[in-house]
């Protein structure tokens, strides 16, 4: 009688819990979204972002052609402006590799090129699913005007030149197949300065040979344009997303920092924001497409998300997760994600400089350790194939994640996310505290932060993807870890699991001022953002 009241007991309380959650997330959360920002400041985690960990970010375009950049590193989708940035360098590369530079041939002469001709969606999405991802990021619009899907808005798309093919629509099916999410990303709002004299300016102009080139070809007009921010532009930015919400169902609206949000006059970091009337309806409109997208969602039973990217965020804090290129916080912050390059760019480019598997494993830990997430990068090349030194990092991170998937997915933070005495990173799962060393465990470890705990808290402690027995001690100083002289199947980093009888996970201990979380980050920027 005692069991069957002790289990009736627990039944009533875990109801009575998930009721009073299920309450508390309605009072924070009041749908449909009333188009507020306010409102939008309210939107949780989803619990597939929050669990997930690890993303595969993949930029690929006519840019993917090109492949190549003056200095032989940095972000060369880029180069489609560079071309006409800096012609002393890029107009003799042009006519050298294709007989001809602008205004005779310019960047939409080399769209023919990307052909996607060995691309297959389905290996793709498996090999994705094998080394650990939860989600997909393709660029469904570059900077550059090229959409990459099946697209009625402009003639300048997948599935009427380059590969004749829909290719968000089919990876988005491929990937779907796989249980994983799917984002196809959205950089159109840098678009309208890619091609002018002037960066971020509201009135931006036209170059002289992309003038002519249209001029020669009025389609490119297209391509190309439109020059600065307008309610035109701004319109055109907004529908082309709607396309690809209407048509994908995406789980995640990417949109990439918007410059000209604190730029050419504007300010979105003081308070009253300023802005020029073409900027202030720009936001605006930003607002209202993020509230639709939110409100899509909800009435298809899509838990989905944003993310709020750049050091001046797009967005008022909370709204999405917090984000910058290759993206390293030192502290625990409030969600967010680092979108992580392999090498020096984020596009194809050959003979890039690539991180090590040390490097990238370590680089994941640290970012999940601090609450965020891990979105890693690929550049294919235009044929729709991965470079062979990508493919072996993926594979060196799908192995790892294979055998240390406990101690990442589903995770959260703990009281202390870093300790310099063995190079240690942490996480926790409910009772369960990760100790995760960084450099090879070969001598005796003390958790410091464990200081004051009794040998009641611990149940026991065992190494990751090993057998052997994991010898430990409570200490005055804290509970010391005795690595085996066999560490067993893992390479780069080490995990330890420790079996202890309280939750571990402290909320408490989160720097909720993403401003102040941002502090001592360095930006890796190899030509203004991506």
């Amino acid at each position: 009688m005692r069991i069957r009241n002790t289990v009736l007991v627990t039944f009533t309380t875990f109801l009575l819990w998930a009721c009073n959650s299920k309450e508390k997330k309605k009072e924070i959360v009041q749908l449909p979204y009333d188009g507020s920002w306010e409102a939008l400041q309210k939107m949780p985690v989803p619990d597939w972002f929050n669990d997930g960990k690890i993303g595969i970010f993949i930029h690929w375009g006519p840019y993917s052609v090109i492949g190549h950049r003056k200095g032989g590193r940095g972000y060369a989708e880029h180069v489609p402006k560079m071309i006409y940035e800096d012609s002393t360098y890029y107009y003799p590369y042009l006519r050298e590799r294709w007989g001809a530079a602008p205004p005779e041939f310019g960047y939409k002469d080399i769209i023919p090129e990307f052909k996607a001709e060995n691309w297959n969606p389905d290996k793709w999405a498996e090999l994705f699913a094998k080394v650990g991802a939860k989600y997909v990021v393709l660029t469904a619009e570059h900077h550059d005007g090229w959409a990459n899907w099946d697209s009625d808005l402009t003639p300048w798309n997948a599935m009427d030149k380059g590969p004749k093919r829909d290719l968000v629509g089919d990876l988005g099916k491929a990937v779907k197949k796989q249980g994983l999410k799917y984002a196809p990303s959205y950089h159109r709002e840098r678009h309208t300065s890619f091609f002018t004299t002037q960066k971020y300016k509201v009135d931006a102009k036209a170059r002289e040979d992309i003038l002519e080139e249209i001029s020669r070809n009025p389609e490119a007009e297209s391509l190309y344009g439109p020059f600065g921010f307008s309610k035109f532009a701004t319109d055109q930015y907004v529908a082309r997303w709607k396309e690809i919400q209407n048509k994908y169902q995406p789980d995640f609206l990417w949109i990439d920092d918007i410059p000209i949000f604190t730029r050419d006059g504007n300010n979105t970091q003081v308070e009253p924001k300023v802005f020029k009337p073409e900027i202030q309806y720009f936001y605006d409109q930003c607002r209202l497409m993020i509230t639709d997208f939110m409100n899509n969602g909800n009435a298809n039973n899509q838990e989905v998300y944003v993310n709020n990217k750049g050091k001046n965020r797009n967005w008022p804090d909370g709204i999405g997760c917090l984000e910058k290129d290759n993206l390293k916080l030192k502290v625990i912050g409030p969600k967010w994600q680092s979108c992580t390059t392999f090498g020096t760019s984020f596009g194809y480019l050959e003979n890039d400089k690539y991180k090590t598997a040390n490097a990238i494993i370590d680089e994941m830990v640290e970012v999940i350790s601090r609450n965020g997430n891990f979105l890693v990068n690929i550049g294919p090349k235009a044929d729709g194939t991965i470079p062979d030194e990508q493919l072996v990092l993926l594979n060196k991170m799908g192995n790892w994640l294979d055998i240390n998937a406990e101690a990442i997915y589903s995770t959260r933070y703990w009281k202390e996310n870093h300790q310099t005495n063995g190079n240690l990173a942490f996480t926790t799962k409910g009772t369960k505290l990760f100790v995760i060393a960084l450099d090879e465990p070969t001598a005796p470890i003390v958790i410091e932060a464990t200081k004051g705990w009794t040998k009641n808290e611990v149940q026991s402690v065992k190494l990751l993807g090993a057998n052997t027995e994991v010898s430990w001690n409570i200490t005055a100083e804290g509970l010391e870890i005795i690595p085996p002289k066999d560490l067993g199947k893992s390479e780069y980093a080490w995990s330890f699991e420790v079996q202890t009888n309280t939750n571990q996970h402290t909320p408490s201990v989160i720097q909720t001022d993403a401003s102040k979380a941002l502090e001592g980050t360095k930006k890796v920027d190899l030509d203004g953002n991506h």
